[in-house]
């Protein structure tokens, strides 16, 4: 974007804007060795352990790292276009397998660790994943799949070697810190990351090298100007979640700004300021839900002494209420954003550039077309509600569908990408979200698909017939509230609710689990056996 002293308002900034996609282009080249090359100390990541140890990563260490991994993951057969999966939870390790998954040319393939079994299974098997790397929490949930992925021919472990993984330290410190990275286009795949639609499994979006530089106007818009002199980003967002990597991890390495490192088990309010006061975060993305959960702590301005900047919020409505708590607790307006994974960060608030409305998303952001379109692809007039949309091409738009060519074109009406959300535009150009035309339940953040659930459900011995449907929430945004049928041998009772729970709760993820259970006689069906889901979001 242009420089912040030469900009006066939003509609300049947008004016100005144009994207300078270079033909060769590598995003590990880019987020690491470039910086490695000019300040091998500079601080890329501060890891903090969750006994208070911090361990601060540098892009030397990046670098050195990903070099070694990148022999080692070539050693064991990895070659250009393969994909590699990276299982593990926020740590510097996570950055330096991103950084040698693209410098080898391969595609990564993030998964985040509370998934189950099941779920596991189903994204390693479609992507034909050919390596993973992973922590002895993982393995665990590999072990009981691994003969159902015969094509996962390498696993490493960072915690050391154990049940037929490889040591991620020990190869690690055999191999070479010399790697040539491989020459990429653009528009070369380098990762792919899978997301949840209305019916069947979830896809995988598989996006180009040059989605990092069309991310970027997206991920400094709420923050501008971006950088600044000791900026320092964290995220309580899972970095296999495009939130985490794309809106954060990767841009914050690409600018040079230090990005803080924290698992957490189970996100905690008082830890999350407790660490944003110790680590020195002055910028920081924060999910809906997170931020809802803050408001439980006790007068945080007056007991932490953290110095924020800039926040941002995407993934679902924040709603005005959380808006108003957020300017009192932090002494700044919460900068909204939309997208999903397929063509993320394309429209934002910034209340720094005087584009703020309450209850609005925002405007598109710098470089990205995005309009409400009827049915035929016609851009509506200011106040009708009809699909949002984004124009192509875009350097932030997936490539396809992976293994999915119909999928794909049914993405597009025309030149526009639809993206399954219902929403107007004022007279003033700000979009506000209407509802989705889908069935997507959007959870804590998350766009969670029906069909894993119901195909989940249906494992079940006592269930005939199962659908699933978001029930509102007011922490959450939404629940996950399943509808089932049981088969004529068994009958409804708490117990069995329970257990059903506890069955996709293990097998799936603790996201995705029905938190509400509903035993019905009937299920509400279509002429074509398609289950009316509207009928059962009215009942729930």
């Amino acid at each position: 974007m242009p420089a912040p002293d030469s900009v006066r308002d939003y509609d300049q900034l947008y004016r100005q804007f144009c994207w300078k996609i270079p033909a060769r282009y590598n995003i590990g080249v880019d987020c690491c060795d470039r910086w490695a090359v000019l300040e091998p100390t500079r601080l890329a990541i501060l890891h903090v352990k969750p006994d208070g140890h911090e361990d601060a990563i540098t892009f030397g260490w990046l670098r050195e790292t990903s070099n070694r991994l990148a022999n080692v993951l070539r050693a064991h057969g990895v070659a250009r276009g393969d994909r590699v999966a990276i299982f593990l939870p926020q740590a510097p390790e996570v950055a330096a397998a991103h950084i040698a998954i693209y410098k080898l040319g391969a595609v990564a393939l993030p998964i985040a660790i509370l998934f189950g079994p099941d779920a596991l299974s189903y994204r390693l098997q479609n992507s034909g994943a050919k390596a993973l790397l992973t922590n002895a929490q993982g393995l665990g949930k590999i072990a009981q799949i691994r003969t159902d992925v015969p094509a996962l021919s390498c696993v490493l472990s960072i915690d050391g070697e154990t049940d037929g993984a490889g040591s991620f330290p020990d190869l690690l410190a055999e191999a070479s810190t010399n790697f040539t990275p491989v020459d990429t286009a653009a528009d070369d795949p380098a990762m792919m990351i899978y997301t949840s639609g209305t019916t069947g499994q979830p896809k995988g979006a598989l996006h180009g090298h040059r989605t990092l530089l069309g991310h970027l106007p997206g991920a400094e818009l709420p923050h501008f100007p971006f950088p600044q002199s000791g900026d320092r980003y964290w995220t309580p967002a899972d970095w296999a979640w495009a939130g985490g990597l794309l809106d954060v991890l990767l841009p914050s390495l690409h600018h040079g700004v230090p990005v803080v490192a924290r698992k957490f088990d189970k996100f905690d309010p008082d830890e999350a300021f407790a660490l944003m006061q110790s680590a020195g975060v002055r910028n920081a993305f924060i999910p809906p839900t997170a931020l809802r959960m803050m408001r439980a702590a006790q007068s945080p301005r007056g007991r932490y002494g953290f110095k924020l900047r800039s926040v941002a919020s995407g993934g679902e409505s924040l709603g005005v209420e959380a808006l108003e708590w957020g300017k009192a607790a932090f002494d700044l307006t919460i900068n909204e954003f939309y997208g999903q994974t397929e063509c993320n960060l394309v429209l934002g608030s910034c209340a720094q550039l005087g584009q703020f409305r309450l209850g609005a998303m925002g405007k598109p952001v710098p470089g990205h077309g995005v309009a409400v379109i009827d049915g035929d692809g016609n851009p509506l007039k200011a106040g009708e509600v009809g699909q949002i949309a984004v124009k192509r091409p875009d350097p932030v738009m997936f490539l396809q569908y992976w293994g999915k060519p119909e999928a794909t074109r049914d993405k597009f009406i025309g030149d526009w990408m639809i993206t399954g959300d219902q929403g107007m535009v004022d007279e003033d150009g700000y979009f506000t979200f209407v509802g989705r035309d889908d069935d997507v339940i959007t959870s804590s953040g998350f766009r969670i698909g029906p069909g894993e659930i119901e195909d989940c459900l249906i494992r079940h011995p006592a269930v005939a017939l199962a659908a699933a449907v978001g029930k509102p929430d007011a922490l959450r945004t939404e629940i996950v509230k399943a509808f089932i049928v049981l088969k004529k041998d068994y009958a409804p009772s708490d117990a069995l609710a329970a257990e059903i729970q506890s069955f996709v709760k293990t097998r799936l993820s603790t996201h995705e689990y029905p938190r509400e259970v509903a035993f019905i006689d009937d299920m509400p069906m279509t002429t074509t056996g398609k289950v009316i889901r509207r009928l059962l979001r009215e009942k729930a």
